[in-house]
Protein backbone atom coordinates (compact mmCIF):
# COMPACT_ATOMS: atom_id res chain seq x y z
CA UNK A 1 0.00 0.00 0.00
CA UNK A 2 1.45 3.73 -0.60
CA UNK A 3 1.73 5.67 1.75
CA UNK A 4 0.08 9.23 2.29
CA UNK A 5 2.88 10.84 1.13
CA UNK A 6 1.66 10.07 -2.63
CA UNK A 7 -1.43 11.64 -4.17
CA UNK A 8 -4.32 9.76 -5.46
CA UNK A 9 -3.13 10.38 -9.30
CA UNK A 10 0.41 8.75 -8.60
CA UNK A 11 -1.49 6.17 -7.00
CA UNK A 12 -3.53 5.68 -10.38
CA UNK A 13 -0.16 5.92 -12.45
CA UNK A 14 1.82 3.45 -10.16
CA UNK A 15 -1.78 0.88 -10.18
CA UNK A 16 -1.59 0.91 -14.42
CA UNK A 17 1.97 0.80 -14.74
CA UNK A 18 1.62 -2.20 -12.79
CA UNK A 19 -1.50 -3.34 -14.76
CA UNK A 20 0.35 -3.00 -17.77
CA UNK A 21 3.32 -5.28 -16.38
CA UNK A 22 1.40 -8.18 -15.29
CA UNK A 23 0.02 -8.33 -19.02
CA UNK A 24 2.84 -7.81 -20.43
CA UNK A 25 4.64 -10.59 -18.87
CA UNK A 26 1.74 -12.50 -19.54
CA UNK A 27 1.95 -12.13 -22.83
CA UNK A 28 5.60 -13.02 -23.09
CA UNK A 29 4.79 -16.47 -21.32
CA UNK A 30 2.20 -17.72 -23.93
CA UNK A 31 4.83 -16.49 -26.74
CA UNK A 32 7.23 -18.42 -25.38
CA UNK A 33 5.61 -21.08 -24.01
CA UNK A 34 7.42 -21.09 -20.57
CA UNK A 35 5.15 -21.53 -17.60
CA UNK A 36 7.13 -20.21 -14.78
CA UNK A 37 6.64 -17.11 -12.84
CA UNK A 38 10.24 -15.55 -13.53
CA UNK A 39 11.13 -13.26 -15.97
CA UNK A 40 14.29 -11.60 -17.27
CA UNK A 41 16.42 -14.25 -15.99
CA UNK A 42 17.30 -16.76 -18.36
CA UNK A 43 20.70 -16.80 -20.24
CA UNK A 44 23.59 -18.77 -20.85
CA UNK A 45 27.18 -18.36 -20.86
CA UNK A 46 27.28 -16.94 -24.02
CA UNK A 47 24.69 -15.39 -24.17
CA UNK A 48 24.05 -11.97 -23.11
CA UNK A 49 21.58 -11.43 -20.82
CA UNK A 50 18.65 -9.15 -21.92
CA UNK A 51 16.43 -7.26 -19.88
CA UNK A 52 12.65 -7.04 -20.82
CA UNK A 53 12.19 -3.79 -18.43
CA UNK A 54 13.73 -0.30 -17.70
CA UNK A 55 13.67 1.19 -14.63
CA UNK A 56 16.93 3.06 -13.62
CA UNK A 57 17.39 6.10 -11.55
CA UNK A 58 20.24 8.43 -10.96
CA UNK A 59 20.79 11.03 -8.79
CA UNK A 60 22.10 14.53 -10.19
CA UNK A 61 23.13 18.48 -9.06
CA UNK A 62 22.09 21.23 -11.67
CA UNK A 63 23.51 24.62 -10.58
CA UNK A 64 23.50 23.13 -6.41
CA UNK A 65 20.17 21.99 -6.57
CA UNK A 66 20.08 17.91 -5.89
CA UNK A 67 17.74 15.80 -7.92
CA UNK A 68 16.49 12.43 -9.08
CA UNK A 69 16.00 11.74 -12.60
CA UNK A 70 14.54 8.46 -14.36
CA UNK A 71 16.54 7.51 -17.43
CA UNK A 72 15.45 4.82 -20.42
CA UNK A 73 18.78 3.00 -21.09
CA UNK A 74 22.06 2.81 -20.97
CA UNK A 75 22.16 4.58 -24.51
CA UNK A 76 19.86 7.46 -23.41
CA UNK A 77 21.90 10.86 -23.26
CA UNK A 78 18.99 12.91 -21.54
CA UNK A 79 16.59 11.79 -18.38
CA UNK A 80 13.49 12.70 -16.86
CA UNK A 81 13.89 15.35 -14.43
CA UNK A 82 11.37 13.61 -11.41
CA UNK A 83 10.89 17.30 -10.11
CA UNK A 84 9.41 18.78 -13.35
CA UNK A 85 6.72 16.09 -13.38
CA UNK A 86 4.16 18.54 -11.12
CA UNK A 87 4.15 15.83 -8.70
CA UNK A 88 5.42 15.83 -4.87
CA UNK A 89 8.21 13.05 -5.47
CA UNK A 90 11.39 13.23 -3.67
CA UNK A 91 14.17 15.09 -4.78
CA UNK A 92 16.91 12.22 -3.13
CA UNK A 93 17.04 9.06 -4.45
CA UNK A 94 17.47 8.08 -0.72
CA UNK A 95 14.00 9.30 0.43
CA UNK A 96 12.44 7.54 -3.01
CA UNK A 97 13.16 4.41 -2.04
CA UNK A 98 12.55 4.67 1.60
CA UNK A 99 8.79 6.06 0.48
CA UNK A 100 6.85 2.65 -0.26
CA UNK A 101 5.87 2.69 -3.71
CA UNK A 102 8.18 5.17 -4.48
CA UNK A 103 10.15 3.63 -7.32
CA UNK A 104 7.45 2.22 -8.98
CA UNK A 105 4.82 5.69 -8.73
CA UNK A 106 7.94 7.63 -10.05
CA UNK A 107 8.53 4.77 -13.08
CA UNK A 108 5.07 5.17 -13.78
CA UNK A 109 4.74 8.74 -13.78
CA UNK A 110 8.10 8.63 -16.09
CA UNK A 111 6.67 6.75 -18.89
CA UNK A 112 4.31 9.55 -19.28
CA UNK A 113 6.52 12.38 -19.14
CA UNK A 114 5.90 15.31 -21.07
CA UNK A 115 9.25 16.70 -23.61
CA UNK A 116 9.66 19.83 -20.83
CA UNK A 117 10.21 17.22 -18.00
CA UNK A 118 13.07 15.95 -19.98
CA UNK A 119 17.00 17.02 -19.57
CA UNK A 120 20.49 15.97 -21.37
CA UNK A 121 22.32 14.05 -19.20
CA UNK A 122 25.38 16.52 -20.56
CA UNK A 123 23.75 19.04 -18.35
CA UNK A 124 23.81 18.67 -15.10
CA UNK A 125 26.72 16.63 -12.79
CA UNK A 126 25.99 13.07 -11.61
CA UNK A 127 26.20 12.62 -8.00
CA UNK A 128 27.24 9.24 -6.33
CA UNK A 129 24.33 7.05 -6.96
CA UNK A 130 23.51 7.66 -3.06
CA UNK A 131 24.92 10.86 -1.98
CA UNK A 132 24.43 10.27 1.84
CA UNK A 133 23.75 6.74 2.56
CA UNK A 134 23.70 5.66 6.16
CA UNK A 135 26.35 3.00 5.97
CA UNK A 136 28.39 1.67 3.19
CA UNK A 137 29.56 -1.74 3.82
CA UNK A 138 32.10 -3.60 1.63
CA UNK A 139 33.13 -7.08 1.12
CA UNK A 140 37.09 -8.08 0.99
CA UNK A 141 38.37 -11.13 -0.58
CA UNK A 142 34.99 -12.33 -2.43
CA UNK A 143 36.74 -13.74 -5.23
CA UNK A 144 38.76 -16.66 -5.16
CA UNK A 145 41.49 -15.60 -7.21
CA UNK A 146 41.61 -11.81 -6.32
CA UNK A 147 42.46 -13.49 -2.69
CA UNK A 148 45.13 -15.82 -3.87
CA UNK A 149 46.62 -13.24 -5.95
CA UNK A 150 46.91 -11.08 -2.95
CA UNK A 151 48.85 -14.00 -1.64
CA UNK A 152 45.58 -14.85 0.69
CA UNK A 153 44.26 -18.33 1.38
CA UNK A 154 40.98 -18.52 0.08
CA UNK A 155 38.58 -17.45 3.42
CA UNK A 156 35.99 -19.01 5.66
CA UNK A 157 34.79 -15.50 6.51
CA UNK A 158 34.56 -12.46 4.16
CA UNK A 159 36.27 -9.36 5.16
CA UNK A 160 34.19 -6.29 6.01
CA UNK A 161 35.38 -2.60 6.34
CA UNK A 162 33.21 0.66 6.22
CA UNK A 163 33.36 3.75 3.60
CA UNK A 164 32.25 7.37 4.43
CA UNK A 165 30.04 9.33 2.21
CA UNK A 166 32.57 11.77 1.69
CA UNK A 167 34.96 8.90 -0.36
CA UNK A 168 32.52 8.82 -3.11
CA UNK A 169 32.26 10.49 -6.36
CA UNK A 170 29.50 9.86 -9.28
CA UNK A 171 30.06 9.08 -12.79
CA UNK A 172 32.10 11.43 -14.50
CA UNK A 173 33.68 12.87 -11.90
CA UNK A 174 37.28 13.02 -11.05
CA UNK A 175 39.07 10.24 -8.79
CA UNK A 176 41.37 12.05 -6.92
CA UNK A 177 44.83 11.05 -6.48
CA UNK A 178 46.38 12.41 -2.53
CA UNK A 179 49.54 14.40 -2.05
CA UNK A 180 49.73 11.47 0.36
CA UNK A 181 50.50 8.44 -1.84
CA UNK A 182 50.95 7.35 -5.80
CA UNK A 183 49.50 3.72 -5.24
CA UNK A 184 46.13 4.25 -6.06
CA UNK A 185 44.60 0.78 -7.52
CA UNK A 186 41.04 0.43 -9.03
CA UNK A 187 38.90 -2.35 -8.16
CA UNK A 188 35.69 -3.48 -10.55
CA UNK A 189 33.00 -4.23 -7.88
CA UNK A 190 29.32 -4.54 -8.13
CA UNK A 191 26.67 -2.51 -5.64
CA UNK A 192 23.70 -3.07 -4.10
CA UNK A 193 21.59 -1.09 -3.13
CA UNK A 194 19.21 -1.43 0.13
CA UNK A 195 15.49 -1.00 -0.65
CA UNK A 196 13.89 -2.29 3.13
CA UNK A 197 14.81 -2.33 6.78
CA UNK A 198 16.33 -5.85 6.60
CA UNK A 199 17.80 -8.34 10.06
CA UNK A 200 18.39 -11.50 10.32
CA UNK A 201 17.73 -12.31 6.59
CA UNK A 202 17.39 -16.02 4.89
CA UNK A 203 17.73 -17.15 1.57
CA UNK A 204 14.21 -17.56 1.17
CA UNK A 205 14.03 -13.51 1.86
CA UNK A 206 17.24 -12.08 1.02
CA UNK A 207 16.33 -11.05 -2.64
CA UNK A 208 13.41 -8.77 -1.15
CA UNK A 209 14.99 -5.93 0.84
CA UNK A 210 17.07 -4.87 -2.66
CA UNK A 211 15.70 -2.00 -4.38
CA UNK A 212 18.59 -2.23 -7.04
CA UNK A 213 22.11 -2.78 -8.19
CA UNK A 214 25.02 -0.25 -9.75
CA UNK A 215 28.53 0.00 -10.28
CA UNK A 216 31.33 0.88 -7.73
CA UNK A 217 34.86 1.52 -8.39
CA UNK A 218 36.32 1.13 -4.92
CA UNK A 219 39.51 2.61 -5.56
CA UNK A 220 42.61 1.89 -2.89
CA UNK A 221 45.49 3.78 -1.17
CA UNK A 222 47.39 0.21 -0.97
CA UNK A 223 50.34 1.60 1.29
CA UNK A 224 47.47 3.09 3.44
CA UNK A 225 45.39 0.13 3.54
CA UNK A 226 48.14 -2.18 4.93
CA UNK A 227 49.35 0.21 7.14
CA UNK A 228 47.37 -1.73 9.66
CA UNK A 229 45.27 -4.95 9.68
CA UNK A 230 42.01 -2.88 9.21
CA UNK A 231 41.73 -1.99 5.87
CA UNK A 232 39.69 1.33 6.51
CA UNK A 233 41.92 4.25 6.08
CA UNK A 234 43.54 3.02 2.59
CA UNK A 235 39.78 2.81 1.54
CA UNK A 236 38.37 6.29 2.81
CA UNK A 237 40.36 8.54 1.13
CA UNK A 238 38.33 11.30 0.05
CA UNK A 239 36.80 11.41 -3.77
CA UNK A 240 38.17 7.99 -4.27
CA UNK A 241 35.00 5.89 -4.49
CA UNK A 242 33.16 6.12 -7.60
CA UNK A 243 29.40 5.37 -7.70
CA UNK A 244 26.96 5.21 -10.06
CA UNK A 245 25.77 5.96 -12.90
CA UNK A 246 22.72 4.63 -12.32
CA UNK A 247 20.08 2.16 -9.94
CA UNK A 248 19.18 -0.56 -12.36
CA UNK A 249 15.87 -2.12 -10.33
CA UNK A 250 16.42 -5.73 -9.57
CA UNK A 251 13.39 -6.62 -12.55
CA UNK A 252 16.28 -5.61 -14.77
CA UNK A 253 18.53 -8.26 -14.08
CA UNK A 254 18.42 -12.11 -13.30
CA UNK A 255 17.80 -13.32 -9.35
CA UNK A 256 20.60 -11.57 -7.12
CA UNK A 257 22.85 -10.01 -10.15
CA UNK A 258 24.43 -13.63 -10.71
CA UNK A 259 26.17 -14.34 -14.10
CA UNK A 260 27.12 -10.99 -15.05
CA UNK A 261 30.53 -10.27 -17.21
CA UNK A 262 32.06 -7.16 -14.59
CA UNK A 263 35.28 -5.50 -16.02
CA UNK A 264 37.49 -2.61 -15.24
CA UNK A 265 39.63 -0.91 -18.37
CA UNK A 266 42.57 1.22 -17.34
CA UNK A 267 42.69 3.90 -20.33
CA UNK A 268 40.56 0.91 -22.87
CA UNK A 269 42.81 -1.63 -21.62
CA UNK A 270 40.91 -4.40 -19.86
CA UNK A 271 42.46 -4.70 -16.23
CA UNK A 272 39.68 -7.04 -14.55
CA UNK A 273 37.17 -9.63 -16.53
CA UNK A 274 35.07 -11.78 -14.25
CA UNK A 275 31.20 -12.72 -13.57
CA UNK A 276 29.22 -12.57 -10.64
CA UNK A 277 28.42 -16.52 -10.70
CA UNK A 278 32.34 -16.45 -9.19
CA UNK A 279 31.52 -14.82 -5.86
CA UNK A 280 32.63 -16.96 -3.07
CA UNK A 281 29.39 -15.21 -1.05
CA UNK A 282 26.69 -14.37 -3.52
CA UNK A 283 25.19 -11.27 -2.43
CA UNK A 284 22.09 -13.89 -0.41
CA UNK A 285 25.01 -15.39 0.88
CA UNK A 286 26.11 -11.76 1.85
CA UNK A 287 22.74 -10.50 2.89
CA UNK A 288 22.16 -13.11 5.36
CA UNK A 289 25.61 -12.89 7.04
CA UNK A 290 25.70 -8.89 6.98
CA UNK A 291 22.61 -8.87 8.44
CA UNK A 292 23.36 -11.36 11.43
CA UNK A 293 25.39 -8.74 12.50
CA UNK A 294 23.54 -5.46 11.47
CA UNK A 295 20.31 -3.87 10.64
CA UNK A 296 20.31 -2.65 6.85
CA UNK A 297 17.81 0.32 6.11
CA UNK A 298 16.89 1.78 3.17
CA UNK A 299 19.39 3.52 1.23
CA UNK A 300 22.49 1.60 2.85
CA UNK A 301 24.68 0.55 0.53
CA UNK A 302 26.76 -2.67 -0.24
CA UNK A 303 29.56 -3.37 -1.88
CA UNK A 304 30.08 -6.89 -3.36
CA UNK A 305 34.34 -7.27 -3.57
CA UNK A 306 36.37 -7.70 -6.47
CA UNK A 307 38.06 -9.97 -9.05
CA UNK A 308 41.56 -10.64 -9.83
CA UNK A 309 43.86 -8.47 -11.61
CA UNK A 310 43.82 -5.53 -9.50
CA UNK A 311 46.90 -3.24 -10.23
CA UNK A 312 48.81 -3.84 -6.71
CA UNK A 313 49.44 -7.84 -7.91
CA UNK A 314 50.67 -6.96 -10.88
CA UNK A 315 54.37 -6.75 -12.03
CA UNK A 316 55.44 -4.34 -12.06
CA UNK A 317 52.40 -3.00 -10.18
CA UNK A 318 49.98 -0.84 -12.47
CA UNK A 319 48.79 2.87 -10.31
CA UNK A 320 46.18 4.75 -11.46
CA UNK A 321 47.56 8.77 -12.24
CA UNK A 322 46.28 11.89 -13.27
CA UNK A 323 45.35 11.87 -16.97
CA UNK A 324 44.24 8.47 -17.04
CA UNK A 325 40.31 7.02 -17.19
CA UNK A 326 39.16 4.09 -15.44
CA UNK A 327 36.13 2.34 -16.56
CA UNK A 328 33.65 -0.14 -14.26
CA UNK A 329 31.19 -1.96 -16.66
CA UNK A 330 29.06 -4.52 -14.98
CA UNK A 331 26.19 -6.39 -17.85
CA UNK A 332 22.74 -5.56 -17.70
CA UNK A 333 23.69 -2.15 -15.42
CA UNK A 334 26.03 0.24 -17.84
CA UNK A 335 29.52 1.70 -17.58
CA UNK A 336 30.79 3.97 -14.93
CA UNK A 337 33.73 6.17 -15.60
CA UNK A 338 36.04 8.38 -14.35
CA UNK A 339 38.87 10.36 -15.22
CA UNK A 340 42.26 10.66 -12.22
CA UNK A 341 43.39 13.97 -10.98
CA UNK A 342 45.80 14.97 -8.57
CA UNK A 343 44.73 16.35 -5.22
CA UNK A 344 45.47 20.17 -4.97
Amino acid sequence: MLCAFFPQRLVRARQAHATSLVATRKSIHRQSGVGTTKLDTMHTENEPFQSKTHMRFLSFDSHGQPGVGWIKDAQATDFVDLSLLGLPLPTDLKALIASPGGIAAAHAAALQAPASATRELASVRLLPLIPHPGKIVCMGLNYADHAKEGGNARPDYPSFFLRGATSMVGHHSPIVRPTASTQLDYEAELALVIGQRARHLTAANALDCIAGYSCFNDASVRNYQRKSSQWTIGKNFDSTGPFGPWLVTPDELPPGAEGLRIQSRLNGKVMQDANTRDFLWNVVESLRIITECMTLEPGDVVITGTPAGVGYARTPPVWMAPGDVCDIEIEGIGTLSNPIVDEH
